[in-house]
């Protein structure tokens, strides 16, 4: 028999992917990604938001030693928070209604258990920074994530009570996958030398971009400084100038846009720190020389780079 859902708590989550929020005192609001239940109030501590973190993310049944039985941790950005499951309402209809709004919004589901099949024992275990209470409580689980180029989304919903007319609670987990935060530490024209010295290329990470577009991004600019310094220090050095892109979305949309990166790159060499034009040459290989898989965020990360390449022969 389908369970009948109340209207109001249909639009728990927003189908557009949502920019990173900002530190907020007001722990009242919202994750962008995920409303909370109509009538959840926060519980013991306010939201918790880092801007770079790792989560634990519990894929398979917890074990009796706190611990799970598949699990897989997501660096990013990270948030949890409890509410309190309002009067009235039972965890089936509380979870369903995570759950279908997740579904609606593009997530696929990763994990999902109720009752004894979540595992755990005694009164409670703990996984994934998560608080499975006993397994003769109703309790339902969800794993989900949304695919997104500028990094996948993760949500875990755990909601469980004592019995139907006990009170309960919803515990929320999310991740938004990136890379840490890169560029505080450049990779200097010294060891570029030497990495084009051993290999005949190397990789940049340290150049940015917005996702999509072909503009060098100003946070760039430390980098193209020691590329610049490094075709100074061999006036005999030429290079490719090579971007590449990961592998999500269509594959000419990707080779034109690697292609354009490396002109950008290249031109802001010549612009702004006087190379010779001649000295560079820029193309695109697009995902087609991956470094790393790309059915992981942190794979994906490696494969978006920017690559010099030595033209000398002799």
């Amino acid at each position: 028999m389908k369970t009948r859902l109340p209207l109001t708590a249909l639009a728990l989550v927003l189908a557009l992917p949502s920019p990173a929020r900002a530190q907020d005192d007001d722990w009242q609001k919202d994750h962008p990604l995920v409303k909370r239940y109509p009538g959840s109030e926060p519980q013991g501590h306010p939201g918790m938001t880092h801007d770079f973190d790792e989560m634990t993310l519990v894929l398979g049944p917890v074990k009796g030693d706190d611990s799970a039985q598949k699990v897989q941790s997501v660096e990013g950005r990270t948030y949890e928070v409890n509410y309190g499951k309002p009067e009235g309402r039972s965890v089936l209809e509380i979870f369903k209604n995570y759950e279908q709004a997740l579904l609606g919004a593009g997530f696929e589901k990763l994990f999902a258990c109720q009752g004894e099949a979540c595992g755990g024992s005694g009164t409670f275990s703990q996984a994934g920074g998560l608080q499975f209470y006993s397994p003769d409580y109703l309790r339902r689980f969800l794993v989900a994530r949304l695919a997104r180029p500028q990094g996948d989304a993760y949500v875990a919903i755990l909601v469980q009570a004592q019995n139907s007319s006990s009170a309960g609670d919803t515990q929320l987990r999310i991740v938004e996958a990136k890379p840490m935060q890169t560029g505080m530490v450049v990779v200097d024209a010294a060891a570029m030398g030497k990495g084009l010295g051993a290999t005949g290329h190397v990789a940049i990470y340290g150049i940015y971009f917005d996702s999509g577009k072909s503009v060098v991004k100003p946070e760039s600019d430390a980098t193209l400084k020691e590329i610049a310094k490094l075709l100074a220090s061999d006036s005999s050095l030429r290079l490719w100038v090579v971007g590449h892109t990961d592998g999500v979305g269509e594959l000419t949309a990707n080779l034109q846009l690697s292609r354009a990166r490396a002109r950008a790159v290249a031109e802001a060499l010549s612009s702004r720190y006087g190379v010779a034009a001649s000295r560079l040459s820029a193309d695109g290989a697009g995902p087609l020389a991956p470094v790393a898989t790309n059915r992981t965020e942190e794979g994906r990360a490696k494969n978006r780079r920017v690559e010099l390449v030595d033209l000398r022969t002799q």
